[in-house]
């Protein structure tokens, strides 16, 4: 079921009205009925996956809480983590392996066999698997204490708005929550309602009328060059910002109204003014993820600036694969992991050339320029994220260089790339808003506060507008096929 269908709009408000009516002790159970039938949608036979995981590592929980030794402890953690990892590298990395082995094979004339029988990968299981695996280490660490109540642990994997593409929650936030009791509150419904639209706008309006532009060029990247695609690479950064964001927003405003605060998943990544900072503030949930549960465990800083970067390389090329399994993923990966290495190498002659040529890093000129060469390199890691094969990519890559078509830019060409003059217009100014919007944000001002803080008339009025603006101009699965979100590949 996608939040952006009419089935979830009748979905949706069921679950808030049976949830808010039923004793406060049955709340739970109501909501784990509502998820997994959500998650079944998309197909019943997965849900097994899902409680397979969830019985894991609740069952891991308890033992390591209950284990007498260290060894024990360590024992459950390894045997929580071996199964959940077995099943994940089976349905999204089996495949993968085989055709990477063969490859190193090939010089020998050596080949595996590959399945005859492909498996549809479940949608979300990198998100759900993190999630209960993170449980586990958070009860080995003593940072939380094991979950008894089976139903409620397995509402803390499967809560709907966030089960199929995050954030990641963590065990102390949300399944602490879980426990809690939740009244009907207008203002926090009204709040999360707010926040929902804005993600709708981000979907609806920008991200899947980008994608009409961006797989337009990028399926012909042949016959489309230079401008054309620095274009549809530029649009395809908005698409993927707009796309998951948007979901993330609208899952933390559904749960808002159910009484939930989740998580912030994304924090203006596009005005960041370094790669560092980028990952700081793009998928926060998965970024702490690596941090807390890899970068750290490996020694993160701790061992030496060679151990930092090598630590840092590792972590970035398994992000690659936690979100494919394709060679685009993890050289996408690496190429992060690269641009963090060379920022931290640099970073001692970047600040003595600032001090020789008098820049100031504060000034606005600085942010500007900082923040734009920081955005093209994240938007040229993105090539390779959205090609579909690596030579696709470094051909995209050269076909840039010819910039011989600028033309296009005033001609009217890009009105030819699947969306009219009119809707293309509207994509620039859904652009220019998301923009302001994140700027303000950024500055620490939040519009949506703003609104919510004046007079009823004036509240209504940017509510009547907002919805009317996605409603006329939000492009829905009827015109063009964009319903799924990205992530859900993942």
């Amino acid at each position: 079921m996608l939040f952006n269908s009419y089935s979830f709009l009748i979905f949706f408000p069921i679950v808030i009205l049976i949830h808010f009516i039923l004793p406060k002790k049955m709340q739970y159970i109501w909501l784990l009925v509502a998820s997994y039938y959500f998650y079944m949608n998309w197909d019943a036979r997965y849900v097994l996956l899902l409680l397979f995981s969830t019985a894991v590592t609740y069952i891991s929980g308890i033992a390591i809480e209950n284990a007498r030794s260290k060894k024990a402890e360590k024992t459950a953690v390894a045997v929580s983590f071996v199964l959940n990892i077995a099943v994940l590298f089976f349905f999204k990395y089996f495949n993968f392996a085989i055709d990477s082995v063969n490859l190193l094979l090939s010089g020998v004339n050596i080949s595996l066999p590959k399945p005859s029988v492909t498996f549809l990968l479940p949608v979300g299981i990198s998100f759900y698997t993190f999630q209960a695996l993170s449980y586990t280490m958070d009860v080995y660490r003593k940072e939380v204490r094991a979950e008894r109540n089976f139903f409620k642990y397995a509402l803390f994997v499967s809560f709907f708005p966030q089960l199929v593409a995050g954030p990641i929650e963590r065990s102390k936030n949300l399944l602490k929550q879980v426990n809690e009791t939740h009244q009907f509150d207008f203002e926090r419904m009204r709040e999360g309602l707010l926040i929902m639209l804005w993600g709708y706008f981000l979907k609806l309006v920008i991200a899947d009328r980008a994608a009409i532009v961006v797989d337009t060029v990028y399926g012909n990247y042949t016959e489309y060059g230079g401008v054309y695609l620095i274009v549809a690479s530029v649009l395809f950064a908005i698409q993927i910002y707009c796309d998951f964001a948007g979901y993330s927003i609208i899952a933390v405003g559904a749960a808002k109204i159910l009484g939930f605060e989740l998580m912030d998943n994304f924090n203006c990544p596009y005005l960041s003014r370094s790669i560092g900072e980028f990952w700081r503030r793009w998928h926060i949930s998965l970024s702490t993820w690596f941090r807390d549960y890899l970068y750290i465990p490996l020694g993160g800083n701790r061992k030496g600036v060679l151990r930092k970067y090598i630590n840092l390389i590792i972590v970035f090329l398994v992000s690659g694969l936690w979100h494919g399994a394709a060679g685009t993923y993890v050289i996408w990966g690496l190429i992060h992991g690269i641009y963090q290495v060379v920022g931290g190498i640099t970073k001692p002659i970047r600040d003595k050339l600032n001090d020789i040529f008098d820049m100031k890093p504060d000034s606005i000129g600085h942010k500007i320029v900082s923040g734009l060469i920081t955005f093209a390199l994240v938007d040229f890691a993105w090539i390779f994220f959205r090609a579909e094969s690596l030579g696709a990519a470094v051909e995209i890559i050269r076909s840039m260089t010819h910039i011989g078509n600028i033309g296009i830019l005033r001609n009217g060409a890009l009105y030819e790339l699947g969306i009219s003059r009119w809707s293309f217009r509207i994509l620039l100014l859904g652009i220019v808003v998301l923009l302001f919007s994140d700027f303000m944000k950024y500055r620490g001002i939040e519009i949506r506060k703003m609104i919510l803080e004046q007079e009823l008339w004036c509240r209504w009025l940017c509510y009547i507008a907002a919805l009317w603006f996605v409603l006329i101009f939000g492009i829905w699965g009827g015109t063009y096929d964009a319903s799924s979100f990205i992530y859900f590949q993942f």
